[in-house]
């Protein structure tokens, strides 16, 4: 047995002001995992049966598996050819290769299973259970002793069992059975029996049980057996599923009664942390989770009732690792009913105080980043079956039986393992947005990505192409909780843009792809209306100007709680309801938005959106559910359209409370309108367009772990329900708050919307070249770069614009100049380079060093300096200089006074992000 390491601190969001560059993340490898998951995710070459493996065990570096197929073959594009193999196999437990150790268990009548292997203590005899007559033609009756050195069955072991063994335990002295008997050797040993270790010989020990015995383990002291079934009686007693009996005698020591009638104990393991059970069943209120009982009175400590037909559990390390099919843990709130987990890992016991009981049972410990794939397979579909932990050359091996014939998404067929050592796996690529409402700061924010062994990940922020990252954040999150996380950066500076990209990287030092390139130009003023919503306090805020799917990111303050777009929703939809922003497009049967972590809501909330449709078929604009993908079956919180165009507000308490617009005010016209649904001590309140629509005194709600949605969910039992659960049309500023706005601030935001906002406008050249004084007569109309050097061989850079300008009512607020350097070495700068009027003519075809055109003397700004490296870089220039030419084409030129080139892209380089450009802010005067 080992003992439980300590569990570390619950992650936290952190960050530094700089860190690495890009591939020079060099970590130990002993951190290569996030602990305490002692394993990797990462699939390793093993040979593979070619039907079902039931049974696992292990001895000095060796790896036993039974079950029912007769022959092994190598990994998939492996040389080498099929052994036989019936019904075992021996493996190497470091290749995964078979061992010379061969042994066949075949039955003269039916067909020959091992349902289940044990080791004893002392490693030198493996104990064998299923229903089998002969071990390489010894005969046996359902129960087989090996010597494991000379790899053959003990002749003088035979104990009769006349029906399938399906579990087995060992001491020193004693080999307990579980199975479908109901005799051994002619007595009445019904479902439990034990006999002698070295003999078989039968002994006194009597648990008869009334229906299949399914698993037996022993108590670290030896003094108690743990039984687990079919059963609802045990010498008599009721106890279903599982019962604890005296080790000597099978007297009944602790009974169980809280176990669903329709559910059963699969398997049993135990050690000094305490003893665990996996369970399955079928029907409705089934119980297929885990168990975790104290060792000092075998009573529960917390029950984790994750639906999905658990079929092993082992503990290891501290942590209790399981094979199942799990596709529901709402109750643990973690992921609803949808994807399959075949195998998961938990903490053995709670860090720290266990939670509250719920339903009368404590929680299970939450899930831990360890999320190797598998699917149904073969025979039941179950998935993985039995599992084992070996060790071979200093390093631990997590070896995987089962049904499966895929792990990871590549063909493996009922045999896995996976490694202490050698993390391969990057995590996922960060996709990544910026946005900001007000001068001096950028919201930088991603969805956290998924590493299949790793739930703590270190992210690396990139600005302006710099190899140097401007900020390190550290985020967890598991393969069913990617939260949002972000990086505010507060020294963007107003008018200017700004590019970033993101990594991320596991414990191991893999590290992901840089994200795609995303742009925000800083205002030079606050943006009301999206500023307001983030004062007030918005703990979700969806503004939908996203570019790809299928995130949604959260622009509220916290910056945590983003969306998953489900059946692709159209992007970009202009205009918004917010001059300046995008929209969402639903279509009305399928699509729709749901948030990306599941959370309680208390009876004070506001939701908020902005809508636009002339559907007839209504729809569910945003309401509160517990599910995702699928159609939730607790909903309520909603803010949904009637077929004829009405608005509905309401929760559920017990029965459905709602408000909603009048019989003739409807809102299907196919223009923007503002929707807002409160609760708190004064009831819910609906408001349309900035007006109260109607109070009721509701000031309870539903009491579940869910998700928001937007766009559509489960509408079912309420009242005037539309045809369609799904939403036809485009919603914006999407916004939920942990408190009941008052009749003011909505009224606020409504005319905050409607109120005049800076615009941006990005102006790309529509010519651009150099001179080069060391060639003279030589054009450079159509080179990939530019440059720019003050003496010796002089070379300045013109650019041509085509300046729109002012719109109706605004004014030029600010002005700037980007470029990118080129990725040569030296690209980069120490000196002050101008930007200055061009006042002569010039083409980009026709313009060398000797027919340069003329320039202004004036600089309408400069930038002292640029580094090396390809990255963005932004000149501010006169605004009232440049107010002056719009409207007009115009030209800028680029000079220096020193010896030292600039080198920056052209706009007929592939670098498109690089083509320089102009970045125009106008606004109200």
């Amino acid at each position: 047995m080992r003992r439980s390491r300590g569990l570390t601190a619950a992650l936290v969001l952190s960050l530094a002001g700089a860190g690495t560059g890009i591939g020079l993340v060099l970590m130990p490898q002993a951190s290569a995992i996030t602990a305490p998951v002692a394993f990797t995710a990462d699939e390793l070459p093993t040979w593979q049966p070619d039907g079902i493996v039931w049974a696992m065990a292990q001895a000095e570096g060796t790896v036993f598996a039974g079950g029912t197929f007769s022959a092994v073959r190598p990994p998939e594009g492996v040389a080498g050819a099929e052994q036989e193999a019936v019904n075992f196999v021996a493996l190497d437990a470091a290749t995964g290769k078979p061992t010379s150790c061969k042994l066949a268990f075949t039955i003269g009548d039916g067909s020959a299973t091992v349902r289940t292997l044990v080791v004893s203590k002392d490693k030198k005899t493996l104990y064998a259970g299923g229903y089998f007559g002969a071990v390489n033609g010894t005969p046996v009756s359902s129960v087989a002793a090996i010597d494991i050195a000379s790899c053959t069955p003990k002749a003088a072991f035979h104990p009769g069992f006349p029906a399938t063994v399906r579990g087995l335990a060992v001491t020193d002295d004693t080999l307990y059975a579980a199975g479908d008997f109901t005799n051994v050797e002619g007595q009445t040993r019904e479902r439990f029996a034990a006999v002698d270790a070295t003999s078989g010989a039968l002994k006194p020990f009597k648990a008869n049980a009334d229906e299949p015995g399914r698993a037996v383990e022993v108590t670290p002291d030896g003094k108690s057996v743990l039984l687990g079934g079919d059963f609802f009686t045990v010498n008599n007693a009721n106890s279903h599923a599982l019962a604890v009996v005296d080790a000597e005698s099978g007297a009944v020591k602790k009974t169980y009664t809280n176990i669903p009638s329709n559910s059963v104990v699969k398997d049993i393991s135990t050690d000094d942390t305490g003893f665990y059970t996996g369970n399955e069943g079928s029907g409705g209120g089934v119980f297929d989770g885990r168990i975790g009982l104290r060792l000092s009175d075998f009573t529960e400590k917390w029950r984790d009732r994750c639906l999905g037909a658990t079929q092993f559990v082992l503990p290891y390390e501290g942590v209790l690792y399981s094979s199942s099919h799990a596709h529901n843990c709402s109750t643990e709130l973690e992921f609803p009913d949808g994807k399959r987990h075949f195998l998961l890992a938990q903490p053995t016991d709670h860090e720290g105080a266990a939670p509250a009981p719920v339903d009368g049972f404590v929680r299970g410990p939450g899930k831990l980043g360890w999320h190797p794939t598998a699917n149904d397979g073969l025979g039941e579909g179950i998935g993985p079956r039995v599992m084992a932990v070996a060790e071979k050359n200093d390093v631990k091996y997590m070896w995987v039986g089962g049904e499966f014939t895929l792990i990871n998404g590549k063909a493996q067929q009922a045999l896995t393992r996976f490694a202490s050592t050698g993390d391969v796996g990057a995590p996922t690529t960060p996709v990544a947005s910026a946005s900001s409402v007000k001068p001096g700061e950028v919201q930088v924010r991603w969805r956290t990505s998924y590493d299949a062994d790793d739930s703590k990940l270190t992210y690396r922020i990139y600005r302006n192409g710099s190899a140097t990252p401007a900020a390190t954040v550290t985020a967890s999150s598991l393969e069913w909780e990617r939260p949002q996380a972000s990086w505010n950066d507060t020294t963007a500076k107003a008018g200017q843009t700004y590019s970033y990209r993101v990594t991320a990287t596991d414990a191991a030092g893999n590290t992901s792809a840089l994200s795609a390139t995303t742009k925000v130009t800083v205002p030079t003023s606050v943006q009301g209306y999206p500023n307001q919503v983030r004062t007030d306090g918005a703990e979700l805020y969806w503004r939908y100007d996203d570019v790809v799917s299928p995130y949604v990111a959260d622009s509220s303050v916290s910056g945590n709680r983003s969306g998953i777009q489900v059946n692709a929703p159209a992007l970009k939809q202009s205009p918004g309801a917010v001059p300046g922003s995008n929209a969402m497009g639903f279509n009305g049967t399928s699509q729709k938005v749901h948030s990306d972590r599941r959370q309680t809501v208390g009876n004070t909330f506001t939701i908020e959106t902005w809508f636009k449709t002339n559907t007839t078929r209504g729809g569910k604009l945003i309401g509160f559910g517990n599910n995702t993908t699928r159609n939730s079956g607790s909903h309520d919180r909603h803010i949904y359209m009637t077929n004829a165009g009405r608005l509905v507000f309401g929760v559920y308490n017990g029965s459905v409370r709602t408000v909603s617009t009048g019989l003739f005010e409807t809102y299907n016209d196919n223009k923007w309108h503002h929707v807002v649904g409160t609760q708190g001590p004064g009831g819910i309140t609906l408001y349309v367009d900035g007006q109260n629509k109607g109070t009721l005194n509701a000031t309870s709600n539903g009491t579940y772990a869910g998700y928001w949605h937007a766009g559509g969910d489960n509408l079912s039992g309420w009242p005037t329900r539309p045809t369609s659960n799904y939403f036809a049309g485009q919603l914006d500023e999407t916004a939920v708050y942990p408190t009941a706005l008052t009749q003011a601030q909505v009224k606020n935001h409504f005319d905050l919307a409607k109120a005049p906002t800076d615009t941006v406008s990005t102006v790309k050249t529509t010519e651009d070249t150099y001179i080069n004084q060391g060639a003279p007569s030589t054009a450079y109309g159509t080179s990939t770069s530019l440059a720019v050097r003050g003496s010796g061989s002089l070379y300045e850079t013109y650019l041509r614009f085509n300046l729109p300008a002012a719109p109706a009512g605004q004014v030029l607020k600010s002005a700037s100049l980007q470029f990118k350097t080129t990725t040569q070495t030296g690209a980069g700068t120490v000196d002050t380079v101008s930007v200055v009027p061009v006042t002569g003519t010039w083409t980009g075809a026709g313009t060398t060093f000797k027919t340069k055109p003329a320039l202004g003397t004036t600089p309408l700004g400069t930038v002292a300096g640029v580094p090396d490296g390809s990255a963005l870089h932004n000149v501010p220039l006169d605004t009232a200089a440049v107010t002056a030419v719009l409207g007009s084409s115009y030209s800028l030129g680029l000079t220096s006074n020193g010896s030292d080139p600039l080198w920056l892209w052209a706009s007929e380089s592939t670098a498109a992000e690089g083509t320089p450009q102009l970045v125009l802010t106008f606004g109200a005067q």
